[in-house]
């Protein structure tokens, strides 16, 4: 099995990671490769200190997505999972993903999803409570930072275009039948600290989608479009989810007018510092 992981400046988190990883690994079980782009801290110093488990492939341009082609240029087995720096994933994790993907009719898989709201105020919280329950975020293998292919699914992505909303599209690239969110694996995701750094990943977010849409791709796996009626469907089943909902709402509004106002400018957008804090 290949990781790739595209890495800039995420000296603070990367060993949280590999620790994770490497766990429970035998021996040449894992082939990881680090790649570290446009850094300047010390993300590859600390990768390499790993030893040869880890190999390290830097770059000086600072691009996930030309990060992510050296490392599958680097890479040298299958499946091979894609995993951003910021998130937590085990060695059994890893094993359960590997195992899903056996199944003749799968081409991509993604683990379960836990988020650590450690010391997040109550509109991240709430917001989550609500986004968390959607229908495609549910059953899509984005907003895990960890997608895992076989050689079939990684030429499909390979064919797509690079753009802000990689993992989303990523998700949408196979049909319901050939993508699969593995419940024996779990990811733990570090969601934004502040509401303000939650509008901007939203804000993010929006300009994702109306890229990906602008593209017109052949997405097998439809649209990621939340309606009215899922959030209507959801307050029907949980009532108490009222005030919650409203938080979302708002949140969503918001984001997507910030992001109206640079409508079509698809190279300025920032990540999330706060999941790396």
């Amino acid at each position: 099995m290949s990781i790739v992981i595209p890495a800039h400046n995420e000296a603070r988190v990367i060993g949280r990671l590999l620790d994770g990883l490497l766990g429970a690994a035998e021996p040449g079980e894992l082939d990881i490769v680090v790649v570290p782009n446009g850094c300047t801290d010390a993300t590859a110093q600390v990768a390499a200190s790993y030893g040869p488990s880890v190999r390290v492939v830097e770059s000086s341009e600072a691009s996930k997505a030309a990060a992510l082609r050296i490392g599958d240029e680097a890479a040298r087995g299958f499946p091979r999972l894609y995993v951003d720096a910021d998130v937590e994933l085990g060695t059994a994790d890893v094993r359960a993903l590997a195992d899903a993907l056996e199944r003749p009719e799968v081409a991509a898989a993604a683990p379960s999803r836990r988020l650590d709201m450690t010391g997040r105020p109550w509109p991240v919280r709430s917001y989550y409570r609500v986004w968390t329950r959607l229908p495609e975020v549910r059953r899509g293998l984005f907003g895990r930072g960890v997608v895992a292919v076989t050689e079939r699914g990684h030429a499909r992505l390979a064919a797509l275009p690079r753009v802000i909303a990689d993992d989303l599209a990523s998700s949408l690239a196979f049909g319901p039948a050939e993508r699969t969110v593995v419940a024996s694996a779990a990811v733990t995701v570090h969601p934004p600290r502040t509401l303000a750094d939650l509008l901007r990943r939203r804000e993010r977010a929006a300009a994702g989608v109306e890229q990906l849409e602008r593209a017109d791709l052949d997405q097998a796996g439809g649209s990621a479009r939340t309606t009215p009626s899922d959030l209507l469907a959801m307050l029907r089943r949980e009532p108490s989810l009222a005030p919650h909902l409203a938080v979302f709402l708002s949140i969503t509004v918001l984001a997507r007018a910030r992001q109206a106002r640079r409508r079509g400018n698809y190279t300025a957008w920032q990540r999330d510092e706060s999941s790396r804090t």
